[in-house]
């Protein structure tokens, strides 16, 4: 099984969705990796050699950020949003959406479950 930035390599797959398990690697990503490595996308996983897998992950490391250095990148680059107290850092802070969408009706993935209130009845037919 290949194990590439710290990721073992879906065994069953083909390369370029194999790749997408990599945190920071989308599928357009996957292929411009395989094309600059020489590496067929259609083949699985598990039919890579070690030279091929070296390959790829030679490439990965020197050209692209992904797993850990891409999750920290982005968590500092929040944690300054917020300490300079911008708009958006703000946003971040409260938990509320941060890219302009409305919180009247929706943004429940950002706010949380509803509360309960006490003595609201529900609407019936």
């Amino acid at each position: 099984m290949a194990r590439i930035a710290g990721v073992e390599l879906p065994r069953n797959k083909r390369l370029d969705i194999a790749l997408t398990y990599i945190y920071g690697i989308g599928r357009a990503t996957a292929l411009k990796v395989c094309d600059a490595t020489g590496v067929a996308w259609t083949k699985n996983a598990d039919e890579l050699t070690n030279d091929e897998v070296n390959t790829l992950r030679k490439e990965l490391e020197t050209n692209y950020k992904v797993e850990g250095d891409l999750r920290r990148d982005i968590t500092s680059n929040i944690k300054r949003l917020m300490d300079i107290g911008c708009y958006r850092g703000l946003r971040h802070r409260k938990g509320l959406p941060v890219r302009g969408q409305s919180t009247h009706a929706n943004a429940r993935t950002r706010k949380g479950p509803r509360p309960s209130v006490v003595g609201r009845k529900k609407k019936g037919k």
